[in-house]
């Protein structure tokens, strides 16, 4: 996705080989504008397959899983990493490490909001390691329910969560893919390709 790649070149801060910043526009501080037309791209990726819940973890996913949720519109639920007092019976729960973070969190969903004929898309800020996406996997396949593919705003595709996910059949669709952090500049796959074809 063209936009968010321009939105990563000009804002997102690169902090190591491994760490993109981009709290200016997606986990911080939200563009809704660029946050609206990445829903759009997601409802236009997994049109047709019947998707009936969006689940994403909190904060983070929110905001993407809630515009697409918006123009797919169907509900989206965000899995809680810290406990609430509301949320407290008959919770569907894994656990997700966060190597960024350097964190082990217990993620909860109330089972009541997802069910057996449930079509699942999960939409997340970052892939890296996969952790995190495959957390909610289980969950979702823990309620019965099916998903339908894998929603990714921005892939750290030098990392191995893609392939992991996809060896599982899992559907993978990222709008931006980071072939490299390296010498604190953002490379992209598509730039890679033009590399290739020129």
């Amino acid at each position: 996705m063209r936009l968010l790649e321009e939105k990563i070149r000009k804002d997102g801060k690169v902090l190591n080989e491994n760490v993109l910043k981009v709290d200016s526009f997606l986990n911080h501080q939200i563009d809704a504008n660029l946050m609206n037309e990445v829903g759009k791209e997601f409802a236009q990726r997994f049109a047709g397959e019947g998707i009936t819940k969006i689940v994403t973890i909190e904060s983070s996913g929110i905001a993407p899983a809630v515009m697409a949720g918006l123009y797919m519109n169907v509900p989206v639920i965000f899995a809680r990493k810290r406990k609430s007092l509301t949320l407290t019976d008959d919770l569907l729960t894994a656990r997700v490490h966060s190597f960024t973070k350097n964190e082990t969190n217990e993620l909860a969903i109330a089972r009541k909001y997802v069910k057996k004929n449930d079509k699942v898309l999960i939409i997340d800020d970052f892939l890296a390691n996969g952790q995190a996406a495959l957390a909610l996997v289980e969950m979702v396949h823990n309620a019965g329910a099916s998903v339908a593919g894998i929603g990714i705003v921005i892939e750290k595709s030098f990392q191995p969560g893609a392939q992991i996910l996809k060896e599982q059949g899992l559907r993978v669709e990222s709008l931006a893919r980071i072939a490299s952090l390296s010498n604190g500049e953002v490379t992209f796959i598509t730039d890679k390709m033009e590399e290739v074809i020129q």
